[in-house]
């Protein structure tokens, strides 16, 4: 963000859906499609034949959700396979929610084995399953080449509705979803957006502090109580390994922003394990060096100049770069206080630097302009077939250069 970086946590991941941090990791591996029946028989009862059919058409380690709703119905109206019809049930939901593939319509076997013991469900970190397919799958999507996401899409546009009230279109449930037993997700309806990718840009680039609710979740603590483990830092593990850094977002949970560390190597397994069983250790470590905000969004003095030195703060590059986008209003650190008169000046620009010509002065102010209307059109959730609002597109038209 312009402000610093911001990510899901497991706090935010517990408190929307309401699964359990605590427990043990998995991680999973990959069946081919004989050990999916394998795995077919021994934990749905089905026939091998039957099921390597199945696997078969769908050309891997795999089960259709439709076939896993039938497995279902078959072993608990007909068999009476309860424990088979269990474990059908609740891979067919997993796999159309938190570890919803590209396809949307099937299921890895590999995530069977999950429920082989019964019993022993509720031993796993599920949230830490969910973070982790849906950090990994974040990260193929900001891949150029990649054209789709998978992962619980669903979680993440929660996520953004609680944080970020000015972006985008949503629509609440008469739930009060603050009462216990309520996922706080189910506070929120599709709603169709009509506003594209490439106007999300300029958009994001146009968001402050104050355009953000940094602790949404402060009145859902009677359903789900704060747990020190979502501070945990280091890795977590199970369809991959991924970072998970608290440190870097440490406002989300009440505390003043630091610089943070460089992120730490991935460990082995078993010292991931030991790290999340001992996370004490790595939550002292990282509270240490900051203290309860005073404002929200508060950060040290030096955070911001560092983070703009190292990060990417902004989505749209310069009016004169490879795509042309327009600048837009972005937040900034407050100015150094200016040097004493004679104190050398470094960052000047030459004697002999361009001057802005009108042109670019021109598309500057169109840009700061476009951004501008965007996000008040979007705070107010205003629709272009509005006649009350037609003005008002008409000058964001005129911003994006829609008449010359």
């Amino acid at each position: 963000m312009p402000f610093g970086e911001m990510t899901i946590t497991l706090d935010d991941v517990a408190c929307l859906l309401h699964l359990p941090v605590r427990g043990q990791f998995y991680t999973p591996v990959s069946v081919s499609q004989e050990q999916a029946a394998e795995l077919a028989v021994e934990l749905l009862g089905e026939e091998y034949e039957f099921a390597l059919r199945e696997t078969v058409a769908q050309r891997g380690g795999y089960f259709s959700q439709q076939w896993l709703y039938e497995s279902y119905n078959r072993n608990a109206n007909f068999y009476g396979k309860y424990d088979c019809a269990a474990r059908a049930w609740m891979l067919m939901l997993v796999g159309s929610t938190i570890l919803a593939d590209k396809s949307y319509t099937r299921v890895d076997a590999k995530w069977l084995l999950l429920f082989s013991d019964l019993s022993a469900v509720h031993t796993y970190s599920w949230a830490s399953i969910a973070l982790v397919c849906l950090y990994d799958n974040l990260n193929d999507a900001s891949m150029f080449s990649t054209r789709a996401l998978a992962g619980y899409a669903t979680l993440l546009q929660c996520w953004i509705h609680e944080y970020f009230p000015t972006l985008g279109r949503r629509a609440q449930s008469d739930l009060n979803c603050d009462n216990p037993g309520f996922p706080r997700a189910m506070r929120w309806m599709y709603k169709q957006g009509k506003t594209k990718l490439p106007e999300y840009r300029p958009i994001l680039d146009a968001l402050t502090p104050d355009d953000v609710i940094w602790r949404p979740f402060e009145t859902h603590r009677g359903s789900i109580p704060f747990d020190l483990i979502t501070l945990y830092s280091g890795h977590l593990r199970g369809s991959t390994v991924v970072p998970y850094l608290p440190e870097r977002c440490i406002r989300q949970f009440g505390f003043v922003q630091y610089i943070p560390p460089p992120p730490p190597l991935a460990p082995a397994y078993s010292d991931i394990d030991s790290d999340w069983i001992g996370y004490h250790a790595s939550v002292d470590r990282i509270l240490q060096p900051t203290r309860p905000v005073t404002y929200a969004s508060e950060t040290v003095p030096d955070y911001m100049s560092w983070y703009y030195r190292v990060s990417h703060p902004r989505l749209c590059r310069p009016v004169d770069g490879p795509h042309g986008a327009p600048p837009v209003p972005h937040y900034a650190p407050a100015p150094a206080p200016a040097p004493a008169p004679d104190a050398p000046v470094d960052d000047a620009p030459a004697d002999d630097a361009p001057q802005e010509t009108a042109l670019q002065r021109e598309r500057r102010w169109r840009g700061m302009a476009r951004g501008a209307l965007e996000t008040f059109l979007t705070r107010i959730d205003a629709d272009r077939d509005d006649e009350d609002f037609e003005e008002l597109f008409f000058a964001l038209d005129v911003c994006r250069g829609a008449y010359p």
